[in-house]
C-alpha cells in the first residue's frame, strides 16, 4: 500500500475526488499515471489540447502511426492513436471505479472539437464511442453549449456517462444539470450505472473577468480581481446542492441514480500573482470533484490544503458577482465569449495536431523512412 497523501485524504475526508488533467502515452508506458493512482488519483480527463501536445511532442506514437496509414487517412489514424491511450487508460483506472462501486476510476474523451455546435453529430460520436469501447468507465466529454444540451440529454436516456465541458456560466449550468435529470427521467429501470459532471471551467473566468476589471482601472474594480471565478463555483455548488435535493431527485436517487458532480476544470493558476492552488484549496467539498494539471497535482500533495471550503462565504459570492455586473461587466457576455474562445481553443490544437500528422504522413511516404 502506498503512502497516505493529501490526495487520499481530500477523498476520504472531504468527499472530493482528485482527477488528473493529462494524459500521454509516455505516462501510460511508464507507469506514471499507476504512480498518480497510488498516489491517490481518482479519474482521468483529457482534451483536445492534451492529446496535441502528447502525439506531437512525443515519438511514442510514430510506429503506430506509421502501421496506421497504410488503410488509414491521417484523421482516421489519430483517432486509433487516440482509443489506443484512452483503453489504456481506461484499464489503469478500472480498478479505482470498481473498488468505488462506480463514483470514480473514469476516463474522458471528448467529441471532435468541430461538433460543438451539431446535436446530431455529438450525440451520434458519443454514442460511437461508448460503442466501440464498451467500458462501464468511459465518459464522454460533451461541450455545454446551447447544441450540446440536447446531445447530452439523448446520451444520458440512452446510457452513456458524460462529462459536460466548457461551462462557464450559471444559467448554462443549470441547462446542464437539467439535461441530466431529464436524461434519467426519460430511461426506464435501474440508473446506478450512469454517471456524470459538469465541468466548470475556473481559471479562465477570472482571467476574462480581471481583463476587463482593469479596464475599468477603479479601486472597487481592481479590489475585485481574482475573486470572479471562485465566487460563481460557490454559488454553482449551492445550485447544485439545491438541484440535488427534493422530490424530484429522490425519484430518481430511489433508481440508483448518482448525483452529477460539479467538476472544477482549468484550476492551474494563470496569473502568477495568485496563490498557486487558489482554485482547488478554496472549492473543496463533498461531490465534487477537482481535475488538475500535473504542476497542480504536485503543488496539492506538496502544500494543498485538507478542508471543506466549498461553501465558506457563499452570500459574500453572490455579493461579488452582484457588483461586478454593478460596475456594468456582463457576466452573460464573459461566459459567451469564454465558450467560443475554448471551442475555437480546442478546434485550434485538433487542426494543428492534424497538420503535424499530414507532415509525418508525407514524411513516409515520400520515402523519408519511418514517422
Amino acid at each position: 500500500m502506498a503512502d497516505r497523501t493529501r490526495l487520499h485524504e481530500l477523498f476520504e475526508q472531504q468527499g472530493q475526488s482528485p482527477w488528473i488533467d493529462n494524459l500521454t502515452r509516455t505516462g501510460l508506458r511508464s507507469g506514471h499515471l499507476q504512480q498518480l493512482v497510488d498516489q491517490g488519483i481518482r479519474g482521468v480527463t483529457s482534451n483536445p489540447t492534451i492529446f496535441q501536445k502528447a502525439i506531437a511532442g512525443s515519438a511514442d506514437y510514430d510506429e503506430q502511426f506509421s502501421a496506421l496509414l497504410e488503410t488509414r487517412s491521417v484523421e482516421e489514424a489519430y483517432w486509433e492513436l487516440v482509443i489506443q491511450d484512452i483503453t489504456d487508460a481506461l484499464d489503469v483506472m478500472r480498478p479505482v471505479y470498481d473498488a468505488s462501486n462506480g463514483e470514480d476510476g473514469f476516463v474522458s474523451l471528448e467529441v471532435a472539437p468541430a461538433l460543438a455546435h451539431d446535436t446530431p453529430g455529438s450525440a451520434e460520436a458519443a454514442r460511437q464511442f461508448a460503442q466501440r469501447l464498451d467500458r462501464p468507465n468511459l465518459m464522454v466529454k460533451i461541450p455545454g453549449t446551447a447544441a450540446g444540451i440536447p446531445a447530452i440529454q439523448a446520451m444520458i436516456a440512452e446510457g452513456v456517462s458524460i462529462n459536460v465541458t466548457l461551462i462557464f456560466s450559471l444559467p448554462r449550468y443549470a441547462e446542464v444539470i437539467e439535461a441530466y435529470l431529464a436524461g434519467l427521467e426519460a430511461r426506464s429501470g435501474d440508473l446506478s450505472s450512469i454517471a456524470s459532471v459538469a465541468s466548470f471551467f475556473i481559471s479562465r473566468v477570472d482571467t476574462e473577468i480581471d481583463r476587463r476589471l482593469e479596464a475599468i482601472g477603479t479601486d472597487e474594480a481592481l479590489g475585485l480581481r481574482g475573486k470572479a471565478a471562485v465566487a460563481q463555483a460557490k454559488v454553482a455548488y449551492q445550485l447544485f446542492q439545491e438541484r440535488f435535493s427534493g422530490d424530484r431527485w429522490e425519484a430518481l436517487a430511489a433508481r440508483g441514480a448518482k448525483v452529477q458532480r460539479p467538476l472544477w476544470a482549468s484550476t492551474s493558476t494563470k496569473n502568477p500573482a495568485y496563490p498557486d492552488l487558489l482554485y482547488v484549496d478554496t472549492l473543496i467539498g463533498p461531490d465534487t470533484v477537482n481535475t488538475m494539471p500535473d504542476p497542480t497535482v504536485d503543488a496539492f500533495l506538496d502544500h494543498g490544503t485538507v478542508a471543506r471550503t466549498v461553501d465558506d462565504g457563499a452570500a459574500e459570492a453572490k455579493e461579488v458577482l452582484d457588483r461586478i455586473e454593478a460596475l456594468g461587466i456582463s457576466l452573460q457576455d464573459v461566459s459567451e465569449t469564454l465558450e467560443n474562445e475554448g471551442v475555437a481553443s480546442f478546434v485550434k490544437s485538433f487542426d494543428e495536431l492534424l497538420q503535424s500528422l499530414q507532415d509525418k504522413a508525407n514524411a513516409v511516404t515520400s520515402g523519408g523512412g519511418q514517422a
